[in-house]
C-alpha cells in the first residue's frame, strides 16, 4: 500500500492542479461537492470528463500512476 500523502483529500498537488489554473475555484468546489455527497467524482468544469475524487482513489490503496488529477499519493 502507498502512503498517502500529507494534506487534505481536498487539496490537490500543485503539480497536479496548479494554483493559478484559470477553473481552480469551480474544479475544487465541484470535488468538494462529489466528496461531500460520497459521489467517486464529477464532471470537470472546463472539459466535461469525468474526474475521479481523493477520496475514491484512496480507496484503491496505491497510485496507479495514470496523472490522476487528485491523487493522494503524489508528494512530489
Amino acid at each position: 500500500m502507498d502512503e498517502r500523502a500529507p494534506r487534505p483529500l481536498r487539496e490537490p498537488h500543485p503539480s497536479r492542479l496548479a494554483p493559478d489554473h484559470p477553473y481552480r475555484k469551480e474544479i475544487i468546489a465541484a470535488h468538494d461537492a462529489a466528496l461531500a455527497s460520497d459521489e467517486p467524482g464529477y464532471l470537470d468544469p472546463q472539459t466535461g470528463l469525468f474526474v475521479l475524487t481523493a477520496a475514491f482513489l484512496a480507496n484503491r490503496g496505491t497510485c496507479c500512476a495514470r496523472g490522476c488529477r487528485h491523487c493522494p499519493y503524489v508528494n512530489t
